[in-house]
């Protein structure tokens, strides 16, 4: 089953535009240069600021009417009676683009207008080719081939990305002596990708710093590659209405979970 042409379509014009508008900051000194706070709470830069504005602007041209949820803007209504609702980070991984290392990226998640139910997800590299997308129900993609989470089971194998220091460092300290290897590779919307398509096994997030534009385009394709998403607790991840609310994940291939999630409850 193919996904939704015309969501795909948006999505890598969306991308293009962010894609050309910051290719000559990224690596560069004036990309990182503070401009404001953003709306998300945290603070924004010019390279931020460049692909967000190019991406908004597609999307006005659409001409649907649409609800837009982005780190720097906030909300953003389109038109009258919005369609969907697009959940937009236009630069996931700033401090990466910033200084050159090439894992950034557009992460874009359409979802109801209520964002109670997610339909299509949209992850794409900007530095090396790598586009993953996923519509609900009908699978997920890298490069147009369709991917699944690893099958591994095993722990003491399992390659997984940890997010738990300054915050909450505690919780990952027996993660860290039972896994294999572990990455922190700086951009969550790739990482959960990278999970989808067997590159990791896992990510953990205990911090309770993600927001619902670092996750929610990558928790679609997770679990369409056939992955799992939780909280920390093992319920399901209840994405707030909003940019400014935080959360922690588990996210797995589905072999592994309940064994990270007992790792976690010891700390």
């Amino acid at each position: 089953m193919n996904p939704d042409f015309h969501f795909l379509k948006l999505c890598r014009e969306a991308f293009k535009a962010a894609s050309d508008a910051t290719s000559d900051l990224a690596g560069t000194e004036a990309a990182g240069k503070y401009v404001c706070m953003g709306a998300d709470g945290t603070p924004t830069t010019k390279i931020d600021i460049a692909a967000e504005d190019a991406i908004v602007e597609v999307l006005k041209a659409d001409g649907r009417s649409m609800r837009i949820l982005s780190e720097e803007l906030g909300e953003l209504v389109i038109g009258r009676s919005p369609e969907f609702a697009l959940v937009l980070d236009p630069l996931d991984g700033t401090y990466n683009a910033s200084t050159g290392i090439p894992f950034y990226n557009v992460s874009i998640a359409v979802a109801s207008p209520d964002l109670s139910d997610l339909k299509f997800g949209y992850v794409k590299n900007l530095a090396i080719d790598e586009e993953y997308y996923a519509e609900a129900g009908k699978g997920a993609y890298l490069n147009g081939k369709p991917i699944r989470a690893s099958g591994n089971s095993d722990l003491k194998k399992s390659c997984i990305s940890v997010y738990g220091y300054r915050q909450n460092s505690e919780k990952t300290f027996n993660l860290y002596r039972n896994v294999r290897r572990v990455r922190l590779l700086g951009s969550v919307a790739l990482e959960l990708c990278y999970v989808a398509s067997g590159k990791l096994d896992a990510f953990v997030d205990v911090r309770q710093a993600l927001r619902l534009t670092d996750v929610a385009a990558g928790q679609l394709i997770l679990t369409e590659a056939g992955g799992l998403v939780t909280d920390g607790y093992g319920e399901d991840l209840n994405l707030p209405d909003n940019v400014m609310n935080r959360v922690d994940m588990v996210a797995s291939n589905g072999h592994v979970h309940g064994k990270l999630l007992k790792l976690i409850s010891r700390g």
